[in-house]
């Protein structure tokens, strides 16, 4: 069988099992297994598919038609133009995320401190890393084994000179000091939504990274109400919020004290950021979330 051969029928086996990208992740899931690219597909069709590469990508089609995720199939994830390592230890980084990588980074500056919670393969701190000098950066996430997929991502993808340290425990526990930035996408479905679910997220990924309680802002309410203490004075909190939450979040954030707080949408127009600034003279009132 050749390589167009291959392909079509990984298009076909996907497509039967009610996968709405067949055609797509046939050809990613090929090239995965046999090290080529788009190109070999537009210019070396006719390529010969050895009996192992046959093999392994008609096992990664049977994984994928479980509804098991292409990136857990893969072990890689595209984001912000990087490519993380990802399992089932972590949420799958995704599009709509690099929103508020690209909100932090409009006012981050050179020497300043980030924080990211619920910090999972870490995606978005080592993107911020990535793009800007001299910055220091802390993770956190209740995960031991998701730190130790960020470890590695940050490894392999930061430069030896930038600074950066990932902590086990929960939200703020393990952090001491002051930063300029807070940022957090933290679990946001609610409970009763869980079991409605894609079959690629609600069996396949960590439901610590999913639940946010009973209204789904479990998370926020924490995060807002402890957050005074470790940011500094014009430091600024930034969340990555579901679709219908940007008003919700908006309103705790205003509540406990932030200013110019701001909802800003993705590009289907859904709310998906909410970020604000704490001012001076504002601590203590973040105890009445």
């Amino acid at each position: 069988m050749d390589y167009r051969e291959c392909c079509r029928m990984g298009q076909e086996m996907l497509e039967g099992a009610g996968i709405r990208e067949g055609a797509l992740e046939a050809r990613l899931l090929l090239e995965h297994v046999c090290g080529t690219d788009h190109n070999t597909l537009l210019a070396h069709g006719d390529r010969p598919v050895s009996p192992r590469e046959e093999k392994l990508y008609l096992q990664a089609l049977e994984k994928r038609r479980e509804r098991r995720p292409l990136q857990h199939i893969t072990g890689r994830q595209e984001f912000m133009g990087l490519s993380f390592e990802v399992g089932e230890d972590v949420l799958i980084p995704r599009q709509d995320t690099e929103i508020l990588v690209e909100e932090v980074l409009r006012q981050l500056q050179d020497g300043m401190r980030v924080l990211d919670l619920c910090t999972g393969s870490g995606c978005i701190l080592i993107s911020l890393l990535h793009y800007n000098n001299w910055c220091e950066g802390v993770g956190t996430d209740l995960s031991q084994r998701a730190l130790e997929v960020a470890e590695r991502n940050a490894g392999r993808l930061l430069e030896p000179d930038k600074k950066w340290s990932f902590l086990q425990g929960d939200l703020f526990a393990p952090v001491e000091g002051k930063f300029d930035f807070i940022v957090a996408n933290p679990p946001y479905i609610k409970t009763r939504e869980l079991e409605e679910l894609m079959p690629e997220v609600r069996d396949y990924e960590p439901r610590l990274a999913l639940d946010g309680g009973e209204d789904g802002l479990d998370f926020y309410r924490r995060i807002i109400g402890e957050s005074g203490e470790y940011l500094m004075s014009g430091g600024r909190l930034y969340f990555e919020v579901g679709w219908d939450q940007g008003d919700a979040v908006r309103t705790l954030m205003e509540k406990a004290g932030y200013q110019e707080v701001e909802v800003v949408r993705d590009y289907a127009g859904l709310d998906r950021v909410v970020c604000g600034i704490c001012l001076p003279g504002r601590k203590g009132v973040f105890e009445n979330v």
